[in-house]
Formats: structure tokens, sequence, C-alpha cells
């Protein structure tokens, strides 16, 4: 069914500010035997930041889709997908003191006219072929290649004695390209009463990642955050005639060898047990620059072996006992200051739960404890600016509830908890028992919305809902914190024969608040959404 959207939305702080979203899903055959079909996605996104920019977010994002049914037991499937987008290069709000620094959340700490662009491509295909009803092969390919430029005034340090925040003309110009194979099997059979599902493939990918990074340390930037002018300094007519920092040239080889069955013992107890084998070898070669006289020649081979397990047992049919745990391998593609490769991630997963059904099936409920460990995990260095280091450990575990389904007839509901202790648990750098940045101890969310069933008023529907996140730690040093919040939602809609409007109120008291924080006292700690209205429509037909 063909499907055309249109949004639009203000915020609370200027008339100015506003976003229109219209988008299209078409659908169909291709030809008089539905043998050959196809389906296209476009969204087109224009409107302003949170903060004070000069240059809109502009989004353009296509997605045609051909599905080819070429036999009785053969699919091919072939998608593209195209995105071209523009939008402020925002760095959020700079800590001060052990909090947020005292200015207004709309206030940049960069230039109004500086700017992110991104032209991102894929295109692939799937084919499918079934054997017989039992067994099938499947087989995928993908190509990416995705351009990113960003040319900006970065914060890079904040005098709090005197407000005065340093920032440095900059250039980052990152191209990927990538190239993902997959290959598997899938075949179902029984030894015995005792019934399989088996799973074994193959996945190679290679990724190519080219990295300028130029920036004018000769002439600073002075920003007073509490006595703020911009564009006090001239911009450079050319970014790319500023001093070259880095230019290096990764490239990843990974191959991946997995097996995984599916046991069913009876139809009430389950196990899953698979691994899965991964090596890889990564390259880099860097130009000579001012910062790296010798340029960089260097590589890397490791290799991961990821098994995992899990089971599942049903004493009656409502309940649900499950338990699992699994490792992880994945390379990091950043590199040390001085141009070393960092030793791949590595983790390992434990978690038991119930689930059960409620309301014969419409209310779902799920209650999990887990415990998550990573080593190696890359961020920020906090003593050089501009370099990454790899912590030791870090260590989740917490407890999470989660309810969806329907209550009453037309009255449905979303709703979650999560408590979750993440520490650093080991480590030569950072202090071990601080806790994560950016993760809440506790957090939790409700929406309920209710749509009339009958009448004249048939099809008119509420929502309301709320969200909270508690305090943070705004970096892994933990100098800083983030504020909890609490955010009041609400919707009122209507749902005729073939389409629907609908009106969204976000935030709606007008909160003030740190959304999210990426380890950095003076950059992305960004400011969430203010008091918006949202307005929607769409029809299929």
């Amino acid at each position: 069914m063909d499907k055309l959207c249109f949004c639009y939305s203000s915020v609370s702080e200027s008339d100015k500010r506003g976003l229109i979203r219209p988008s299209i899903d078409l659908s169909g055959p291709l030809t008089p035997d539905g043998k050959l079909l196809y389906r296209l996605n476009a969204v087109y996104q224009s409107g302003d930041e949170i903060q004070d920019y000069d240059n809109d977010l502009d989004r353009f994002f296509f997605s045609p889709v051909i599905s080819w049914q070429i036999g009785d037991r053969t699919n091919l499937t072939i998608e593209l997908e195209y995105l071209d987008d523009e939008r402020p290069a925002s760095f959020g709000v700079p800590a001060f003191g052990d909090g947020i620094a005292n200015i207004p959340l709309e206030q940049i700490s960069n230039e109004p006219d500086d700017l992110i662009e991104q032209e991102y491509f894929n295109v692939g295909y799937d084919l499918e072929h079934r054997f017989s009803d039992s067994w099938k092969l499947r087989h995928g390919f993908r190509y990416t290649n995705e351009d990113t430029t960003l040319d900006t005034a970065i914060p890079l340090a904040l005098n709090e004695e005197t407000g005065i925040l340093g920032r440095f003309w900059t250039r980052q110009a990152v191209a990927n390209e990538v190239f993902t194979l997959q290959t598997n099997v899938v075949g179902e059979f029984a030894t015995g009463s005792i019934e399989h599902q088996l799973l074994f493939g193959v996945d190679l990918n290679r990724t190519n990642q080219d990295t300028i990074n130029r920036i004018d340390l000769l002439n600073p930037l002075p920003l007073n955050i509490f006595a703020p002018v911009y564009e006090a300094f001239p911009r450079p007519e050319d970014f790319g005639e500023l001093l070259l920092n880095s230019d290096e040239e990764t490239e990843t080889d990974r191959l991946g060898i997995y097996i995984q069955d599916q046991i069913s013992f009876s139809d009430n107890l389950i196990l899953l047990a698979g691994f899965r084998y991964d090596t890889v070898e990564q390259r880099l070669t860097g130009e000579q620059t001012a910062f790296f006289p010798d340029g960089a020649d260097e590589s890397q081979n490791d290799d991961g072996f990821s098994p995992r397990v899990g089971i599942v047992y049903k004493p009656i049919e409502e309940v649900s006992l499950y338990t699992s745990y699994s490792r992880s391998f994945a390379p990091n593609r950043l590199t040390s200051n001085v141009s070393d490769f960092f030793d791949p991630e590595v983790g390992e997963g434990f978690e038991v739960g119930v689930k059960t059904d409620l309301l014969n099936g419409k209310l779902v409920a799920t209650l999990a404890y887990f415990d998550i460990t990573k080593q190696n995990v890359v961020t920020e260095d906090p003593f050089v600016i501009g370099a990454s280091i790899a912590t030791g450990e870090q260590q989740s575990r917490g407890v999470e509830l989660d309810t969806v389904g329907e209550i009453l007839p037309g009255w449905n509901i979303i709703a979650s908890y999560a408590f979750i202790d993440a520490e650093v648990s080991e480590d030569n750098i950072i202090e071990v028992g601080n806790q994560l940045n950016g993760v809440p101890q506790h957090s939790a969310n409700l929406w309920t919305t209710y749509e009339i069933q009958s009448g004249d008023l048939q099809g008119l529907g509420f929502g309301l809902g709320f969200d909270f996140v508690g305090e943070r730690e705004g970096d892994l040093e933990n100098t800083f914190k983030l504020d909890s919040y609490f955010l009041t939602n609400a919707a009122i809609f209507y749902q005729g024969n073939n389409w629907r409007t609908a009106v969204n109120f976000r935030n709606l008291f007008d909160v003030d608040y740190i959304a999210g924080a990426t380890a950095t006292r003076e950059r992305s700690n960004d400011p969430g959404e203010p008091f918006t209205v949202v307005g929607s429509f769409s029809i299929e037909f």
C-alpha cells in the first residue's frame, strides 16, 4: 500500500524555528504476474537546530528497492540508499566546575556558519534460494561509500577563571569505503525427537578509511562564554590550506566464520549454541606532517573466538525463563596519538530473565538482569587534546523491566525501567570505580494511548507519556555531572479509513536539560529539545 506523509514542527524559543518533513512510501508490481515488485522511499527534511546557527538542517534521503521472484524457489532483492545531509556543526554546551556552564542552552561555542556536509551511498543485493522446504541458501553483498567534511572553529580548552574558551579553525574530512559479502545456509532437521535449526555462514569485509585533519594552532579564536562575540575573526577562505595535522589511510580486512544450532528438545525447552571466529588484518599508512614528520606505516593482525549459548524454558505456556552468555570481538578503527593501532575491543555478557504473556497474550512483560564487561574501549584522551586512549575494562550490570501491549480495547501502553551500575573496573589511566559517562543509574519511560472504539468519535485518540533520566557523569574522570530530567509528552490524533492526522507535544513544560555527553568537558554536551509541537498527516492509497 502506498503512503504519503507530511510533518511540520515548531519549537518554543523562536517563531522562526521549524521543521518540515514530507515523505513518500510507494510500492507495487512492475509486471502483470507480480513477480517483479518495486518499493520507493523518499524523505526531505528542512529545519533549524536547537542552538543558534545560521545554517539550517537540510537532508534528502532516497531508497528504491526491486524484488524479483526468479523462480518458485529463488528470490533476488536489489536495494539502493542515498543520503545528502547538511547541518550545523554543533558542539553543545561546555562544562564549568562540576556541572554545565550557566549559559543559555541555545548559545553556541563555535561559529554560527560552521557546517558539516555528509554524502552517503549504499547499494547491494540479497539472493535467497530454497533447496527444499527445510534448507535454503542466503547470499548478500553491500557496497557503501560515505564522505563527511567538517569545517569549524573547534573548542579545545576552557579557562574557567576567565571564561575564555580556546578555539581553532579546523577541517576534518573522512572518506569511508566498505565492501561486505555474506553467505550462509539455514537448515531444519531432526535427530530422533529433537528438532534442529542450523545456521552456518561466512562473511568478508573490507573497510578503507581516509582521514585528513587540518588545524590552525597559530591563530587562536578566544570566545568569552559569558559575553560571546561571534564572527570576530576572519573565516578561512579555503580550509584546505590550513596546516596539515594528519593524513592517514587505514585498510581493514575481516573474515568471519560462524555456526549456530537452535535445538528444540521439546515444546517448552530450547537451547541455542554457536560460535564465531574472526580474523582481522589492519594496515595504516600516513603522510609526513608537521606533527608526524616520519609519517606512519603500521600493520596489525588479530583474531578472536566468540561463543554464545542461551536456554529458554517454559514451565507454563504464559511464562518463559531464559538465560544467555556471549562473547564479542571487534577491531578498533581508531589509532593512538603516535599512530599505533589499539587492540581489538573484546567483551562478554551474561543475562537471565523472565518473560510473561498477560491478558491472553495482549500484554507482554520482561524482567532481566544483565552483566556486561568490555576491554580495550577507545575514548578521548583526557590529557592530550584530540588524541584517543583505550580504557582497561568497563563493566555494566543492572536490571531492566519492559512492558508493552494492550490493556483494554483501544488502550495501549509501552513502559520501561532500568537500573544500571556502569563503572571502570580495570585501568592504569582512568581511576578504577569511576562511573561511565552518560549512563544514568535510574531511567524510566511511559507512553500510553487510548483510541475511541465506537460512536461518532471513533478513531479519535489521545496520548500521554513521561521520560525520566537520572543524574549522569559527564566524563570518565567524573569531573562534572549532568543533572537528571523529567519530561512530559502528549498527543492527540485521529485515524480515518485510509488517513491519519496527529499533533504531538514534546517536552510539554519546556524543561531545560542536557540530553547526552561524549566524555569531553569542552564540547558535545548536547542540549535536549525544548517544547516542540509536531503536526503530521499521512494517507495510504
